[in-house]
């Protein structure tokens, strides 16, 4: 099906990007190679190389020079996003869900596009990207449906005289700051919450995936957004951009989903405006196989939530518990399944399952935790090597066994295909293990025991019982940075609250809570069981979480 992926070619008629993506892609308008700023696209003198992270070191990995754009040009959408935020804000709830559903059926109707382009700049396997464009597309359509359902509360008063009465309004501009692990996915469902509600927004996606980015704003133009509402800016410096987002007075609000880290970065800068700050930042979750787990299916758990995209997700199980009572018919019948079942090879040829590295350093990290995991005594079952034959960033799917609290990898999050394999005893000493980091973001256990079930619910933060389905569209509240208190559907609004007395509306005053649907940042102080299989939860049809 994508044989000419792999084929050099003469020219592209696209100024910037490579004949063989262009050659590739149906709809060429969305190929875009330069920011998307007030409803035009601009250009800058500085570019930086997009390459397939599958087919370096080889020219063909060449896809497109994307503009670079300085803090001026931050600022100058920054500014014209409050413009429109003045006018875009008194639309109607009917007005704004038209839009988003145009948003949904634009997505849909180019989805086939949008996937090559993910695997190509992605890496992950033309399925997946699929997949993906899927659930992407899905959180315009869910906003569509929740744009008219933005109520206010009335609260009781001390006084018996007086009511108070809560309204919610958008905050304003949205800064919006996406990874390149699902760079369709981590701007859709930001965005389509903001502009849900009315406000804009002004979005800097991952150096290594800008083309997805740029590609949605094209989709924005088409659907009919006003100047000013969609920004898309490209930068090869995440630093100043970061900063430039972070430090502008009239962003009110930060989203980013990223390393814990650049987080904390981020958060300091955004405290000298006291802004807002949604981030769903590292992971490092446990998977529990206890002894009276069906081990079929948590050998098939592991191989779904570990590997997908080759373990760069933010909620993939990085460590693996697994009772000493059924640790070696696990361990056998992991190693056995990813014998028969997994390729790795470029995401454009139809057998493959998994595909490379995103680039280097992540490829240096896996090397790095497998190294220091055998020089402690860890075993490797499966894999375990870089795959040079295939590309600079390729790497087996690897399976650690006699993991321990000692290594490296049992602390750290890999961000890579490697699985360790780490025996415990009685259920306490699985939860204490499970407990000994200090990021979580997800959890799985398998057990056919719904008490102990129950149990580990009340110990963990987000959770699955045979699946974790991330029901996070609504209802999630999370955590990795810092604790919310509130719906994180009401992350996507400013709250002002008013006094009345005898029924008569005053002058309000305001209290500004939080404006923006944050879909996935996850509390330890909130636990979610589910129980659905968790190979539906990786069949990509629009309803699994993607981080």
């Amino acid at each position: 099906m994508f044989k000419s992926a792999i084929r050099c070619y003469s020219k592209s008629s696209v100024p910037g990007v490579s004949s063989r993506i262009s050659e590739l892609i149906n709809n060429q308008n969305l190929l875009k190679t330069t920011a998307y700023i007030n409803g035009e696209w601009v250009s800058s003198p500085t570019t930086f190389e997009v390459r397939d992270p599958g087919k370096v070191p080889h020219k063909s990995a060449y896809l497109a020079s994307v503009t670079t754009h300085a803090t001026s040009d931050f600022n100058k959408a920054i500014e014209h996003a409050q413009d429109a935020f003045k006018k875009y804000r008194k639309t109607t709830p009917r007005q704004r869900a038209d839009l988003l559903l145009k948003m949904f059926n634009l997505m849909s109707e180019n989805k086939k596009d949008l996937a090559t382009i993910i695997s190509l700049e992605n890496g992950k396997p033309y399925a997946d990207a699929l997949g993906e464009v899927t659930y992407a597309a899905s959180f315009f359509q869910w906003f569509s449906e929740e744009a008219a359902h933005s109520t206010g509360e009335i609260i009781s008063s001390s006084n018996p005289s007086n009511k108070i009465l809560a309204l919610r309004q958008p905050i304003g501009v949205c800064g919006i700051i996406t990874p390149w692990n699902f760079p369709a996915a981590m701007i859709t469902r930001k965005l389509a919450a903001a502009l849900s509600v009315g406000c804009t927004a002004v979005i800097k996606p991952a150096s290594e995936t800008p083309l997805t980015a740029l590609a949605i704003a094209q989709l924005a133009h088409e659907a009919g957004f006003d100047k000013g509402i969609v920004n898309v800016i490209p930068s090869s410096s995440s630093a100043d951009a970061g900063k430039a987002i972070c430090e502008h007075p009239l962003v009110k609000k930060v989203t980013f989903t990223g390393s814990t880290n650049v987080g904390k970065i981020l958060m300091q800068q955004a405290a000298s405006t006291l802004k807002k700050c949604s981030f769903e930042l590292g992971g490092n979750a446990p998977f529990i196989v206890f002894d009276d787990a069906n081990i079929d299916d948590a050998v098939a758990g592991v191989i779904a939530s570990k590997f997908r995209s080759s373990g760069q997700t933010c909620i993939c199980a990085n460590r693996i518990f697994v009772h000493e009572k059924v640790y070696d018919e696990f361990a056998h019948k992991l190693v056995n399944s990813l014998k028969e079942n997994t390729v790795l090879g470029h995401a454009l040829e139809e057998s493959t399952t998994h595909g490379p590295l995103i680039h280097e350093k992540s490829l240096d990290k896996v090397k790095q935790h497998v190294q220091d995991a055998q020089n402690l005594g860890a075993e490797v079952l499966f894999g375990g090597n870089p795959r040079p034959d295939l590309g600079d960033f390729y790497h087996d799917l690897t399976v650690l066994g006699h993991v321990t609290p000692a290594m490296q990898i049992f602390h750290e999050e890999t961000f890579g295909p490697v699985s360790p394999l780490i025996k415990f005893s009685s259920d306490e000493e699985a939860v204490r293990l499970a407990n000994e980091t200090d990021v979580g973001l997800a959890g799985y256990f398998y057990t056919s025991n719904i008490r102990q079930g129950v149990q580990c619910c009340g110990r963990f933060g987000i959770l699955g019982s045979t699946s974790l389905e991330v029901i996070a569209k609504r209802f999630l509240f999370v955590r990795e940075a810092f604790s919310r208190g509130i719906s994180c559907f009401d992350e996507r609004f400013s709250t002002k609250s008013s006094k009345t007395t005898h029924f008569q509306i005053p002058i309000p005053a305001a209290v500004e809570l939080d404006w923006h649907y944050r879909l996935i940042e996850v509390s330890t102080r909130i636990a979610v069981l589910n129980v659905t299989p968790m190979k539906n939860m990786f069949k990509f049809d629009g309803h699994f979480d993607a981080t």
